[in-house]
């Protein structure tokens, strides 16, 4: 299925022009089905520049190297901790399969803390993490934070003072 966007972008230049209202409607259907422009067919926005993967693709591997440091804040226990925070001072946590395969590797206690690591890991992202929260509070601050620049925006350029 192709986007309307996409397929907009990939239109030849054509003029446009103000038709007299009476051949307005015919006009519109005219360039929509010179473009390609199927509004049935426009469902998603193209995003370039993620060739290798989805903006969702993406995200969920960073939500997945997330985990692995939920996991390890979880699995802390008196016994392991200053063992697990001298190896967290060593190895970073951007990547989460690389920390648990080095953590395996570490010693035989240090692969039974990443073994740990893994099992919650696993079981946090599918029992416990909150997924229609996340959704909820990316909308908002999306939402809150267009509010909040267009009012400065606004603020700056009208020179309006606050109250």
């Amino acid at each position: 299925m192709e986007c309307c966007l996409a397929s907009l972008l990939r239109a030849p230049s054509v003029s446009i022009f103000l038709p007299s209202k009476s051949s307005r409607r015919s006009s519109s259907l005219r360039l929509r089905q010179l473009v390609g422009f199927h509004a049935s067919r426009c469902q998603k926005m193209f995003v370039p520049g993620f060739g290798e993967a989805s903006p969702e693709a993406k995200a969920a591997a960073n939500l997945h190297h997330f985990f692995t440091f939920v996991a390890i804040k979880i699995s802390y226990n008196r016994e392991a901790y200053e063992e697990l925070m001298e190896f967290v001072s060593r190895n970073s946590l951007n990547d989460g399969d690389q920390f648990c395969r080095r953590l395996m590797r570490e010693s035989p206690r240090h692969k039974g803390l990443a073994l740990r690591i893994m099992e919650v890991r696993s079981a946090y992202s599918k029992r416990d993490f909150e997924w229609d929260n996340l959704q909820k509070l990316a909308h908002k601050m999306v939402d809150e934070s267009n509010t909040r620049l267009m009012r400065d925006y606004v603020k700056e350029t009208s020179h309006i003072e606050d109250n």
